[in-house]
Order: C-alpha cells, then structure tokens, then sequence
C-alpha cells in the first residue's frame, strides 16, 4: 500500500447500467443514427480522465449484452469473434462489471464466453452454485487509489427466476439481496479494511414481491438496513435516481441510478480527506451526466467500423415480403394483424390449444412490401423462448381477466376511457401497466365487456374451431418464457397458479428462441398476408367506438 499521507485525496467513480446493446451511435433496426451509447460515454471519459487519471473507477451495473441487433449478432450468430461488447469495454477500460438478468437470459455459454473475454471482473455476490452454496461469479473486488482502498460489492436482482428459463441458469440459485449484503460486507469489513465501500446492484429503488415469492428492485431497502455503504450504485429499472438517503445507523448513502441505454451515466465524486494517514472526513456528491451532450468519440466508431457494417449487412437482408402493413397501434382497441401474426406463429410452433401474446413495442409498424431481419426485430425485441403449458379452462379465464384489468378501464358511460390511464395532471397520456402485459389470446373466442368490474369482464364463448369451452377442461397453452417463468403476474396474480408450481405445467419449451422462428418461417414461406384473426372483441359496440376514437387520439394523435 502507498503511503498516506495528510492532505485531500479526489476520486471519480462512474457508472454505465442496463446499456442493452446501444454501443454505437446506430439504430440498427431503424437504420438511423441514435442516442446515447458507448460512443459517447467514451468521449465523457477522455474528458474525465484527463482530470482524474487513475483515480477514474469505470463500473458497469449489468444488462450490457442483450436488446440490440448487434448484441444478438455478437450473441448468436458470430459466436467465434471476441464479444463486441467485451471487447469495447477493455478499449473503454472498465474496472469492473457486475452481472444483470439480461446476462443471464442469453444462457450461460454466452454469458462464460463474454465474461471470458472482459479483462475485468464481473460481479455477482448472490448468484450461487446450488451444489455448494459458492458464489457463481466473484463477489467484490478491492481497489487501490491514492493509499485509499475502495471495495465494490456486486449483487444482482434475485428475482431472476420469476422472468428466465430455468435451463438458462441451471445449477445456480439467488440469494436474497439483504442477506448476502449483510453476509459480505461483514467480509469486507474485516478482511480488506475498506475505506470507501461501494454498493454495485442490478436492482431498482421501489421494493416489490414477484409471485408472492421473489423480491425486486431492493437495492434502496438494502443501503438503508445495512449500514456501511457509502455509495450505492442502482441499475435494473431503469429510473433516473440521484439522491442521499439516510441508513439505519444514520449516515448518509449516496444513490444512484443511470437510468437505460447510455442516455445518461452517474457520476460520483468522493473528496477524502486525510490526517497523519487516517479518514477523518468523506464528501461525497452525485450527479446524473447528460451523455447526447457528447459527440460519439471518432476513434471508438473507427475501431469498431468492421462490427457495424457486418450487423447492418446482417440486418439489411431481405428475407420475405408482407402483404399489408402492420401496426401495434390497434392492438390496444381489439384484435390486430401484429399481435395475431405472433398468435399464428406460436400456435404453429407448438401445436397448442390457445395462444397467449402482447404488444412488445409501444409503437411499432412493418410496412408493406420487403421485409428485413431488421423489421422482423421491430416486431419482437426481445429473446424468449416458447413454453406449452397446461392450464385449465378457468386459469385461462382468469389470466385473461388480469390481463384485461391492467389494460382497460370500467367504462360507466360512452364518454369514458376505453383504456386504464394513470391518473395525474401531466400532459402526457401514460397506460396505468405496461402495454406488454396486455395479453390477448387465440385460439378461443372470447369477447371482453368493459363496462363490467375487474375479475367479471371475459366471457369465453368456444374454441375458435367451434368446439365447446370448458372451464374444468385443460388445454395447451403457448406463451413466451418470459409469461411462463412468471413474468407479469399473469399466471399467478390472475390464473392462481403458486410461483414454485410453474415449472410442473411445462409441457414443453421451444430449442431456439421466438426471433429465430420469426425470420425462419418468413424466409420459408417468402410471401406472407397479415390477418386479423377475430377471435376476441370489446363490448358493448357503442361504448368501444367511443372509447376507441378518444383514447387513440390521446395515444398517438396529439404527438
């Protein structure tokens, strides 16, 4: 260790968290120049750098592998390159990477050969080996800056398994974020001395329970029950944060929370200073960096030139035609060709009775004519297997009901919402739930009476070939992993089913992911006509005309 000595000692930690494949200054799917991304943090770091030099700590707060073209592209199919995410952040020089569930959704022989390829360590304190209990990845790293030493402590949302494949992490289990905090600052403490501990979590402010079961976005709960972090570093939900909080001792912790897609990065600054080589006084202030405020740093887009053209050729491949355009934009007011592609598909894929789907893109279109990967990726972000499972007529039923409850409101009159709005003064329209767990269904028919109360609004008339519904009957029902594993309550909230009970009505899952099927089945059948299936309608005709021509033009006319 260097000798302390008295003075001021000045360090800058900074933190990138849910980036989900925006490196470049590119929209791949698009094909446009975009926001944020890695480019531009880099130029922010030169900046930096020059000022701080080695006491510039470089953190990544996980979700960096999956959500764009070109993560997929580096995921999937060029499997035999350096990962261009870990190879861009050796070039950025990160100290320090900690494990996001995205990382984990891309199975464990792309998360080993990224974490292989990163010249760092990657963090996961709380993410176990289930045979002995071992921490999967490591559990804190020490630096040394100045004679001050700075423990970082990584752990990763354990809710994990309420939205990933249990194939996918196999052999590991999540311990509670509270209890391995605890457990390793303890550790930490007595072993290495610290004199700066940092908190690094994959998990958002505002405490929920998932299932009954799994605990999310705990990471404020955790700086304030476990005293001893000075700077907790937030991730996972994607909201802007930057405040001190008071903990159970009564110190203040500095959080954080950079938000997604490299918009913005947090940067802390800690002055510490010293007396005959003793901390007698920590100040420690935060802010959020605007990062479009930065033009993408030129030489990082030259490195990576040959990565980008290779993605966009990849993208830019025709692949089939589309008769007709599709929108999401009619998938909140009744049955669309968009969803309903999604719909076919799924039931083709497996051969089940019924179909459960939503929006994935607030507002999304494919126009009508070539269709490229690129557009195929506008349809269906995201990497989800497909589970057939078993539920009964009722658990159908009251999925449904859920669902519906999130998504529409209970109309008295023609003059109100047809769809559930969050009640506040601000100019913008905001749904009261995500859009993508609005779930419809195919394959039975059903209509939805939005004058009646939560939990009384479906009314499944018959399977869509005619034959009789029946509600202590048990169907094959086809879902995304993401549904199955337990992802927007759907299934427990509203089938009924117990979180741990899931895995028993896995009848079967898909080999590959949805978004290989997408472009396989348009590449085989070239010319594809998107339809409407009808199998589900809003009632009563009158009061969802009304509804419908208010709520669209609050939605996308207004903009």
């Amino acid at each position: 260790m260097s000798a302390r000595k008295t003075g001021v000692v000045e360090l800058k930690l900074v933190e990138t968290s849910d980036i989900h494949g925006n490196y470049l200054p590119y929209n791949y799917v698009d094909q446009c120049d975009w926001n944020g991304g890695l480019s531009r943090i880099h130029s922010y770091l030169k900046q930096e750098r020059k000022k701080y030099g080695r006491n510039l700590l470089l953190f990544d707060n996980g979700d960096m592998i999956e959500g764009q073209p070109i993560s997929y592209y580096y995921n999937y199919v060029d499997t035999v390159s350096p990962h261009v995410a870990a190879d861009m952040m050796n070039y950025m020089q990160y100290d320090l990477g900690n494990l996001g569930n995205h990382e984990i959704e891309t199975g464990q022989p792309v998360l080993n050969r990224w974490i292989r390829d990163c010249e760092f360590p990657i963090l996961a304190a709380n993410v176990l080996w289930k045979a002995t209990g071992e921490p999967y990845m490591q559990p804190y790293a020490v630096f040394e800056r100045a004679g001050l030493r700075i423990a970082v402590l990584g752990l990763s949302t354990a809710a994990t398994p309420a939205w990933v494949c249990k194939s996918l992490w196999a052999g590991l289990e999540f311990q509670d974020m509270e209890e391995a905090a605890k457990e390793w600052l303890a550790v930490i403490k007595e072993k290495e001395k610290p004199d700066i501990v940092v908190g690094l979590f994959h998990s958002g402010k505002d405490a929920r329970l998932i299932g009954n079961t799994y605990k999310d976005d705990v990471a404020l709960e955790v700086a304030r029950n476990v005293p001893g972090f000075d700077v907790v570093m937030m991730g996972h939900d994607h909201n802007l944060y930057c405040e001190k909080i008071a903990n159970a001792d009564g110190d203040s912790v500095f959080l954080v929370n950079p938000g997604s897609a490299g918009l913005m990065v947090a940067d802390i600054t800690l002055s510490v200073k010293l007396k005959d080589g003793l901390v007698v006084q920590k100040n420690i202030d935060g802010r959020l960096v605007d990062v479009d405020s930065y033009t993408p740093d030129e030489d990082f887009v030259k490195r990576y030139a040959v990565q980008h053209k290779t993605v966009n050729d990849f993208v830019s491949q025709k692949i089939g035609v589309f008769t007709e355009r599709v929108t999401t934009r009619p998938a909140y007011f009744g049955p669309s060709a968009f969803v309903d592609f999604i719909h076919s598909l799924q039931l083709n894929i497996t051969e089940a009775d019924v179909s459960f789907a939503s929006p994935l893109s607030f507002d999304a279109s494919i126009e009508s004519g070539d269709i490229r990967i690129c557009d195929v990726f506008r349809l269906y972000r995201y990497k989800n297997l497909i589970y057939t499972m078993s539920l009964s007529g009722m658990e159908i039923k009251n999925y449904l009901e859920e669902s519906y409850a999130l998504w529409t409101n209970q109309m008295e009159n023609q003059d109100d919402h047809l769809l559930l709005f969050l009640d506040n003064d601000d100019e913008e329209t905001l749904f009261a739930n995500f859009y993508y767990f609005f779930d419809s269904a195919a394959g039975i028919i059903y209509v939805v009476d939005v004058t009646k109360p939560r939990g009384e609004k479906i009314s499944i008339l018959c399977l869509s070939d005619g034959a009789p519904f029946e509600l202590d009957h048990m169907y094959s029902v086809a879902l995304t992993s993401y549904r199955g594993n337990g992802g927007g309550e759907l299934l427990t909230r509203g089938a009924g089913l117990r979180i741990e009970d899931l895995d028993n009505r896995i009848l079967s899952i898909t080999e590959k992911d949805f978004l290989y099927y997408l472009v396989d089945y348009i590449k085989q059948n070239k010319v594809i006509h998107p339809r409407v299936l009808n199998h589900w309608k809003f009632v009563p005709d009158n009061w969802v005309r009304s509804g419908t021509e208010k709520d669209y033009r609050l939605l996308f006319e207004e903009e």
